[in-house]
């Protein structure tokens, strides 16, 4: 078997994957890229997500190289589509108008513009990217990682790969249970965090929902009905104790109140994610920006609360248990699909279903129409010099106090509402208001491992707290300060712990942070003491 060496291995190229390797490379690293599909990205891309991000993301609040990416999107769409005069000039072209983000896109967008960010530093070798590839053993030596051996799919060939730093930017924090690092699973407990709406007991079964996210348009008029779904019996009937209605319905749950709301797929849109139709949430293309007659529908990502799957975790259970839940949610999608192809009550007067929606396998890249992985919202996460509690960043959870906990150690910002969705223990939504927050340093730093860094939503958060830690943006800068973090420490002859523990070397890091990959480090005044909004 093969071995090969790089300053600094990043495993996973999902999103924090990706802004890890540009860090890294960016500070004059070698790097080596795995990612487990054929496409970087994550979130952006093979789960096809939009961005979901905070309210002030034009602004402020996300790191030089994300906004570079949205920058890129944007001029990807002015570069290469037609859009009509009235789009082109829009400071803040939302390419799918969708209501849930100002940058809704399609995935193949998002692709090209990683790849072009990416582009240079593969051209002379500086970084590699084995697509199609995914861990299956770590090696440690005491506390440090010395080889990772990493399998190809397709092949079934395996290489070992041995580099100074490993960063874990895998979905689930695959690493962390392969190395036997010190991790958390689920939910903890009120007795471990104090946190006020953690569990009562810790709980590690008890994870998010995981949804497998698909496009589609709608041709009226013509016959797109997919096969019966296997599993369509059970989930046309199937109602959780917790939900108001049947999965399959037009019937939801309001993430805050908890109370049935009715939104149906096409109808009325308004401004807010919570209200009118479905088909307007995530829509990531949209006719309107081009002249008439050019593109015949509008396609949109369905991402719904109808496809969240809580039937049972992916974290802590044997293979598989595993790919059965993976199975199931893949089940539940096109569920939803053929129901709302055949049976949905329609909007616009007696009968049932839409025919003409067309699942769009060609806008996620995959021949069986849903997105090429999993949506997943919580992974594996590290045990942490520092863990962010609800009591940090939580409005109700601060009581009188103004604003989010302020952390010395602070190597970026985000902004969002602790949301997490139904768990696979049967909890229904917990989302609440939080305070404009910072990601620390510490929160980076396992407890004993001193070459493997987390670079994904495997930090050190709580269940709670990995509500508002897991979006997008937030995903990119923990990515890109572990990436600098490693290169870092390897330019000064640091390690990650030093740099954190001792304030002269934390200032230079955060100084290099800031000044050099532009990450903003703190709140402006008026951001920092603005809670999240509802719906």
């Amino acid at each position: 078997m093969q071995e090969h060496s790089y300053d600094i291995l990043i495993v996973g190229g999902g999103t924090g994957g990706v802004a890890a390797a540009l860090a890294a490379l960016r500070l004059g690293r070698r790097v080596l890229l795995t990612e487990e599909t054929d496409w970087i990205g994550g979130q952006l891309t093979s789960q096809a997500v939009p961005p979901d991000e905070g309210v002030w993301i034009e602004e402020v609040g996300c790191t030089a190289s994300y906004r570079a990416f949205r920058n890129g999107v944007r001029a990807y769409y002015h570069e290469h589509y037609p859009l009509r005069p009235e789009s082109r000039a829009e400071v803040h072209l939302n390419p799918g108008a969708g209501t849930v983000s100002r940058l809704c896109h399609e995935p193949r967008v998002a692709l090209a513009v990683l790849e072009g960010l990416l582009a240079p530093y593969r051209a002379n070798r500086q970084l590699e990217i084995w697509l199609d590839t995914r861990p299956v053993a770590v090696e440690v030596d005491g506390d440090r990682v010395t080889a990772v051996t990493v399998e190809h799919g397709p092949s079934g060939e395996q290489q070992v790969v041995t580099a100074q730093y490993v960063l874990d930017a895998t979905e689930l924090g695959e690493l962390l249970e392969l190395g036997g690092v010190e991790s958390v699973i689920g939910a903890e407990g009120q007795d471990q965090t104090g946190e006020p709406h953690a569990l009562a007991q810790a709980d590690p079964l008890n994870q998010q929902a995981i949804s497998w996210c698909f496009a589609m348009d709608h041709l009226g008029g013509e016959d797109h009905t997919i096969d019966r779904p296997a599993g369509y019996d059970f989930w046309r009937s199937y109602q959780a104790d917790f939900w108001p209605g049947k999965q399959l319905s037009w019937t939801l749950c309001h993430p805050i109140t908890h109370r049935a709301v009715f939104r149906d797929l096409f109808g009325n849109p308004d401004e807010t994610p919570h209200g009118g139709d479905l088909w307007h949430f995530r829509r990531i293309l949209a006719r309107r920006h081009y002249p008439e007659g050019r593109y015949r529908s509008d396609v949109t990502l369905v991402n719904w609360p109808q496809i969240d799957y809580w039937l049972g975790p992916v974290l802590g259970v044997d293979p598989a248990e595993r790919e059965r839940h993976l199975a199931g949610a893949r089940d539940l999608s096109l569920s939803l699909l053929y129901w709302m192809q055949t049976e949905a009550p329609r909007h616009d007067g007696p009968g049932h279903g839409y025919p003409g929606l067309r699942l769009r396998g060609d806008v996620t890249g995959t021949r069986h129409g849903l997105a090429k992985a999993i949506y997943v919202r919580e992974s594996r996460r590290i045990q942490a010099e520092f863990t962010v509690l609800e009591q940090m960043v939580g409005v109700e959870a601060r009581g009188p106090l103004q604003g989010a906990q302020t952390f010395a150690d602070s190597v970026g910002i985000g902004q969002y509402r602790i949301d997490l969705h139904p768990s696979t223990r049967g909890r229904n939504y917990v989302d609440i208001a939080s305070w404009p927050f910072q990601i620390p340093l510490g929160a980076l730093i396992p407890v004993r491992m001193e070459n493997l860094l987390p670079a994904a939503k495997n930090l050190g958060v709580t269940h709670i707290t990995n509500g508002c830690y897991r979006l997008h943006p937030v995903e990119w800068n923990i990515g890109e300060v572990a990436g600098a973090l490693a290169a870092h420490a390897l330019n000064t002859g640091r390690t990650p712990r030093q740099v954190r523990g001792t304030p002269s070397l934390l200032a230079d890091f955060q100084a290099l942070l800031a000044d050099s990959l532009g990450v903003e480090l703190q709140w402006p005044e008026a951001q920092r003491l603005t809670p999240s909004p509802g719906f």
